[in-house]
């Protein structure tokens, strides 16, 4: 992939760590130059620092993009600083698990605001400018609408909507020239993986390697995820040979989404 992307313009939101900040970094090695978003400005800073010493330029906007304005000023700064936009990655948001009828309405609210609310509004504010270059977006949305189960049941609608309105962009993209596809990630080794895993040991007494594998098993996969699984495949995408790519959501999930037993989900 080395120098397929070289010298474009890349904005990767929840780039602080995790899945986001390797998908930066798999973009810088292909030869992009970055503008990385986050709340954590310490963490992005850290992100900005790994590009850089691979040669490539990476700038910061650390922003809540739930705030009011928040992704036109991302936008206007990715201009600003860049001048064009090559590759939209909207890869921030997360939500919470939990009882349906102890969720709260802030819950149900937090969880569209960032990684559905915030993505429309990222997406239209951005789209001049990768119309302009005939551009890439690509979101991050995950497997929970194909497999959606109780208590998960905002994330699933979530990423339920994230998916239908990026087919209907995709759309308008065939039209204005613009690339657009999401990529539905399995159980991916994160922080949030760790805490899981952690219950998982308390439940059950297994060391780490035994927990591991035994909700390996739970879930009927080949193995989990690692966060540069997910960089490779985006890389790909918006790369000269993914482009036939249009209006496609790729599950990336070691066969944990089986259409005779969706709960298999977790």
């Amino acid at each position: 992939m080395t120098s397929e992307l070289k010298d474009k313009i890349a904005l990767v939101t929840g780039a602080s760590r995790g899945i986001g900040k390797a998908i930066a970094l798999e973009l810088a090695q292909a030869g992009c130059d970055l503008m990385l978003t986050a709340r954590d400005r310490e963490a992005l800073a850290g992100t900005a620092d790994a590009i850089r010493k691979l040669g490539r330029r990476a700038e910061i906007h650390a922003a809540d993009l739930t705030g009011v304005g928040e992704p036109e000023r991302l936008a206007k700064a990715a201009n600003d600083v860049f001048g064009g936009l090559d590759i939209l990655v909207n890869n921030a948001g997360a939500a919470r698990r939990g009882d349906f009828l102890k969720l709260s309405d802030t819950d149900w609210e937090q969880g569209f605001g960032l990684k559905f609310f915030a993505q429309v509004k990222l997406s239209r504010a951005l789209w001049p400018l990768l119309k302009a270059r005939g551009g890439s977006v690509v979101a991050i949305a995950g497997i929970g609408a194909r497999a959606p189960v109780a208590d998960y049941m905002i994330g699933s609608s979530v990423i339920g909507a994230q998916l239908a309105f990026m087919k209907a962009l995709a759309e308008i993209g065939k039209r204005d020239g613009v690339q657009v596809n999401s990529v539905n990630p399995g159980s991916v080794a994160t922080d949030r993986f760790r805490h899981r895993l952690d219950i998982i040991m308390k439940r059950t007494g297994l060391d780490e390697a035994a927990a591991i594998e035994h909700h390996r098993k739970e879930l009927d996969i080949t193995r989990f995820g690692k966060p540069e699984d997910v960089a490779g495949l985006v890389a790909f995408i918006v790369s000269p040979r993914g482009r036939w790519l249009q209006g496609a959501a790729i599950d990336m999930d070691g066969g944990q989404v089986d259409p005779l037993r969706m709960s298999r989900y977790d």
